[in-house]
Formats: structure tokens, C-alpha cells, sequence
């Protein structure tokens, strides 16, 4: 899919892979950029920076993403491609409260469904859209620390995969962007990415390479660290001997939930 002259929303736009990637399809000759974000101050000075259009947007209330969905049609005709890049971590594992179990369930996998659910039916009566969703590396293979956002991004890369299947016979164009540590607020106050950083610390503007090389491939899986699909090779090939490794990657970063 090449941007010039698209349609393009982009959630979780106020900062971060959101921030760039918005202000790369506008470089790449988008005809109009829909960002939305919670955060209003930050995603309407964005807008007006890079001449995107802002709509504040709670991705996790349905009503509202459905709000944004029907907007962008009616204001524009269409849409062309959805980025659900909106995404939060939350740290720990079992004893985590579920409050926060279901608060990252709802913004990494539900608005997922939610903006999905508002704009496939368009799509598919045109025969044509693209469909971009954040997920994680996480989602490939697991997250040191985390089980909820290793639990949801494995989600969110499940449901891509599940949308591809059974739309890419229609028209639907489905990629999932699964990139390790990428220098964003929620890596912010661990020191280089944490296990995440392992292949070093990714600036949000170089992930968007791999986005735009991913699209106009229309392959699946967008890898800005390239050593991600070794490790899934070898997490699916002897998936035993994967996990005596992460289980040294825990013993390194890792902090249990529950200590002896």
C-alpha cells in the first residue's frame, strides 16, 4: 500500500511510535492524518505541527472509537488504513489487581476490536483497507516482568492474525508491528530498554522505515528489530530449550511476583 493520497487514522498519536508515524504518512503524501489520543493538549499542538487532523479519543470506551470511526468516514469518504497503535504496560504478574488487569486488557486488545468492529464494515463493502495494529515483540515471545502486557500483546497478535485470515480474501490487508524497545514514554524510566533493550534502544522515526517498507509490501509482521524472527524461529523449533533461555533472561531482569 503506498500512502500518497490516503485516508489514514492513527490512535495513540499524542507521542511516541503514534507521534511518528503520523507525521511519516504525512511526509509519505497522506491526503488527511486523523490522530487521536487521550491527551488533548499534546495531540492538537501535534496537529497543528504537522497539519494532521486531532480527535481526542478514549480507545477503550467504545462509543468514543466509534465516534472517531464514523467521523472519519463521513468527513472523508473513508478510511484507507486504521493504525490501532494505542497501548499502556503494567508490570508484575498473577498478583497484579484487576483493575489494572482489565484497563491494559481494554486499550491493548478491546479498542483493537472496537475500531475493527466500527470500520470493517466499510471496508469490506469497498473491497479494499488496511489494517495496522501495535502489538510488541512481546507478543511473539514474552515479556520479562509482565504478564499482562505479555498476555495482551499475545492477544493483540492473535487477533491480527485472526483478521488477516479471514478477510484477506476480501480486501482486508492486515500487518501487526511487533518491535522491541523503541525510545517512547513507557521506556523511559528503565535503563536502555530493559530486556526489551537487548538489541538496543530504537528511535520511534526508525521504526517508521519498517512500517512504510511493511506496507507497501503488505506482508504481516513488522519487525523494525530484525533479530526478532530468529528468536521466533527458535522459540517455535525447540520451544523447551526457548524457555530454559527466557528463564535466564528472568534470572538477569526479572522480578518475582511472588519471592521466596
Amino acid at each position: 500500500m503506498k500512502l500518497n493520497d490516503k485516508i489514514a487514522i492513527v490512535t495513540g498519536a499524542g507521542s511516541g511510535i503514534g507521534r511518528a508515524m503520523a507525521k511519516r504518512f504525512i511526509q509519505e503524501g497522506a491526503r488527511q492524518v486523523i490522530i487521536a489520543d487521550l491527551h488533548a493538549d499534546s495531540l492538537t499542538s501535534l496537529a497543528a505541527e504537522i497539519g494532521a487532523r486531532a480527535i481526542k479519543t478514549d480507545v477503550a470506551n467504545e462509543q468514543e472509537v466509534i465516534h472517531l470511526i464514523r467521523t472519519v468516514e463521513q468527513d472523508y469518504g473513508q478510511i484507507d488504513l486504521l493504525c490501532n497503535n494505542a497501548g499502556i504496560g503494567v508490570g508484575g504478574g498473577p498478583e497484579t489487581s484487576n483493575e489494572d488487569w482489565q484497563r491494559i486488557w481494554e486499550i491493548n486488545v478491546m479498542a483493537h476490536i472496537y475500531a475493527t468492529r466500527a470500520a470493517l464494515p466499510d471496508m469490506l463493502n469497498r473491497g479494499e483497507g488496511y489494517i495496522l495494529n501495535t502489538a510488541s515483540a512481546a507478543g511473539l515471545l514474552t515479556q520479562i516482568g509482565s504478564a499482562p502486557y505479555a498476555v495482551t500483546k499475545h492477544a493483540a497478535v492473535a487477533y491480527a492474525e485472526w483478521l488477516a485470515v479471514t478477510y484477506g480474501d476480501r480486501g482486508i490487508k492486515v500487518s501487526a508491528l511487533c518491535p522491541q524497545a523503541v525510545r517512547t514514554a513507557m521506556t523511559a524510566n528503565t535503563e536502555g530498554g530493559g530486556v526489551a533493550g537487548v538489541d538496543g534502544m530504537m528511535e520511534p522515526e526508525e521504526l517508521c522505515d519498517t512500517v512504510i517498507e511493511t506496507l507497501d509490501a503488505e506482508t504481516f509482521l513488522v519487525l523494525p528489530h530484525k533479530e526478532v524472527l530468529t528468536y521466533m524461529q527458535r522459540k517455535t523449533a525447540d520451544y523447551d530449550r526457548w524457555i530454559k533461555g527466557m528463564m535466564r533472561l528472568q534470572a538477569a531482569y526479572g522480578v518475582d511476583s511472588f519471592p521466596d
